[in-house]
């Protein structure tokens, strides 16, 4: 699996493992790393892995980077085998930061839309807790699973949820429907919702740095 790398510092401290969309590759949220205006501070290692190519559903089974598959847009069966085998990869990335030095406390997953899904459903499952999740214009995959998977390490994980309310991809009230479910089960969710489409917008990013900045 290869990625992109960016460190803001010299011997990073803490790492943001950050995870595309569908289509898309580990240059998609190169540029958001100037963008955060991060303190200098802050070192961070900024990851972003490309996903694997695979043929996805939705799209006649034309063969793009995917996460997994999608079987029909706005919900219905998941590609449960697909969802679970991203996990893995996004945990051997989690180890080969530890590797690095890097604790699991210091390590962000950050992930938009399929890798939102993605992101959530490996840091909820972490058996060591992680310093916090960025979820963007994404949903919950695999919630009917959740109650009898969750870790302990990581039931007060702090998570950053936020949508389009435009979204025409995945509706705001999936969304919406996702953080409940997450509320329910006692997660701290900071909610975000702002006029726009299935993208990212300058006031987003803004609440992206802070949020960064008061968990690291």
């Amino acid at each position: 699996m290869d990625e992109i790398e960016i460190e803001t510092g010299a011997n990073p401290d803490a790492a943001v493992i950050w995870l595309h969309g569908l289509g898309a590759d580990g240059h998609d949220f190169e540029p958001i790393v100037p963008e955060l205006r991060l303190p200098a501070a802050l070192r961070l290692r900024f990851v972003f892995p490309h996903a694997p190519i695979q043929p996805v559903t939705i799209n006649g089974g034309m063969r793009m980077r995917a996460w997994y598959d999608i079987l029909q847009l706005g919900g219905g069966p998941e590609d449960e085998k697909g969802i679970r085998a991203s996990q893995g990869l996004l945990g051997k990335l989690i180890e080969r930061e530890k590797s690095r030095g890097i604790p699991a406390s210091r390590i962000v997953l950050a992930g938009f839309s399929q890798g939102g899904a993605i992101v959530l459903q490996a840091a909820l499952r972490y058996p060591e807790r992680l310093a916090g999740v960025l979820a963007l214009s994404t949903y919950l995959p695999l919630a009917a699973k959740l109650a009898e998977e969750r870790h302990a390490a990581n039931a007060a994980l702090p998570i950053f949820m936020a949508h389009g309310s435009y979204d025409d991809i995945i509706p705001l009230a999936r969304a919406e429907r996702s953080r409940e479910l997450l509320e329910a089960a006692g997660y701290r969710v900071q909610w975000h919702a702002y006029p726009m489409p299935h993208s990212v917008c300058a006031p987003e990013i803004a609440d992206l740095s802070r949020f960064l900045q008061d968990i690291l």
